[in-house]
């Protein structure tokens, strides 16, 4: 058994107890008293088909399982100019067996309860200047295209403009099942090599813009005591206030008892821009807390991907050369292009596989 292994009686056992979940859910759907509870059968619901894909991986490799010994004991039985066909047939069935057994590892998994939340992302330009504001701005795009190919929904929550088409920080909520588990890795400093527009003489320059991703906070997440906040307000300016710079609509909302400061100016009314700072706070308080609790775990620092950090570099993409590099997991990709254009798969499912592993690692040292 590998380090990333569970035993095969804990195996055994925990799916034993799933199924035994999974046929009391299935007979719950089917209960009167259930179905006439909205809520209820919605969680309900939610559960069995959340147990469902590891009933079924569980009855497939129990199948394959029982295929390559009944195919092992052909093996045995055949005729020599036979032996070699139930072989090959055994060698097939546990070769399924132990793609199943490690997509079950997968499966088992403690979820992170975080996972299918919503998220909201700030994108900050960092040293560069004009070219690390392009930077950002270009960050925001690529997302923005990622998210919408997922088929969420993005939502502008605060920007500022910076020269020709460059951000000084722009804010915006990504909506979409499982937002979270993709983009939660992407937390840090992002560097860009190449020659800027504005360069005659040829020559690469680094810039840097850093990204913070945080799960959305409902207020049942984070309770925020009005006394705790001293509200500003102010007149709007720059492109998300032209329209209304006559009147006081831009909020700035400092929470007194951690000092975090969030301000919000891009809607016409001083309720809108009051509800997004809201937004803005809880998922920064939230993902506080979050910190604060993982550095108290041992088994979530051992999982986690680099610091989640903001001043950590995380990430290079060198146009010159068309490659991104991911610092943590030491992947390179040639296509910077496709990057830049939202297709961050290859790059995102890496990360989740390395987060996967570490993830079994410590539950197999647990166990």
């Amino acid at each position: 058994m590998s380090a990333t292994e569970l035993s095969h009686d804990a195996l055994a056992g925990r799916l034993a107890e799933i199924e035994r979940s999974h046929a009391e859910l299935e007979a719950a759907l089917a209960d009167p008293e259930v179905l006439a509870d909205a809520q209820r059968y919605r969680a309900t619901a939610k559960r069995h088909a959340e147990l469902s894909e590891v009933v079924r991986v569980a009855r497939e490799h129990r199948q394959a399982v029982g295929d390559a010994s009944a195919a092992r004991e052909l093996v045995r039985e055949a005729d020599p100019d036979e032996r070699d066909v139930w072989r090959a047939e055994a060698e097939a069935h546990e070769a399924q067996a132990a793609a199943l057994a490690e997509r079950l590892q997968l499966l088992l998994l403690p979820k992170d309860p975080l996972d299918d939340k919503n998220v909201i992302v700030e994108i900050r330009a960092g040293a560069g200047g004009d070219e690390a504001g392009l930077f950002a701005g270009e960050l925001y795009r690529m997302y923005t295209r990622f998210a919408e190919a997922a088929g969420w929904r993005v939502e502008e929550l605060s920007v500022s403009p910076q020269g020709v088409g460059g951000v000084k920080e722009v804010v915006f909520q990504v909506t979409g099942q499982g937002a979270y588990s993709k983009l939660k890795h992407e937390s840090g400093v992002h560097r860009v090599q190449r020659v800027p527009v504005t360069e005659s003489g040829g020559r690469i320059h680094t810039s840097t813009a850093s990204v913070a991703v945080m799960p959305e906070a409902e207020e049942v997440d984070v309770h925020i005591d009005a006394k705790d906040l001293d509200v500003d307000v102010f007149r709007s300016s720059g492109p998300g206030g032209q329209s209304v710079n006559t009147t006081d609509s831009a909020v700035r909302m400092t929470h007194l008892p951690t000092g975090i400061v969030v301000s919000c100016q891009d809607e016409k009314s001083q309720l809108q821009n009051r509800e997004k700072a809201l937004r803005i706070l809880r998922a920064r308080l939230l993902q506080a807390e979050q910190e604060r609790a993982a550095k108290e775990r041992a088994d979530a620092r051992a999982a986690q991907i680099g610091t989640g950090d903001r001043s950590e570099k995380i990430r290079t993409y060198n146009f010159p050369q068309s490659r991104v590099t991911d610092h943590r997991i030491g992947l390179t990709v040639h296509n910077i292009g496709d990057v830049m254009a939202g297709d961050l798969n290859e790059l995102l499912e890496a990360l989740v596989a390395e987060e996967q592993r570490r993830r079994l690692e410590t539950l197999a040292a647990a166990g």
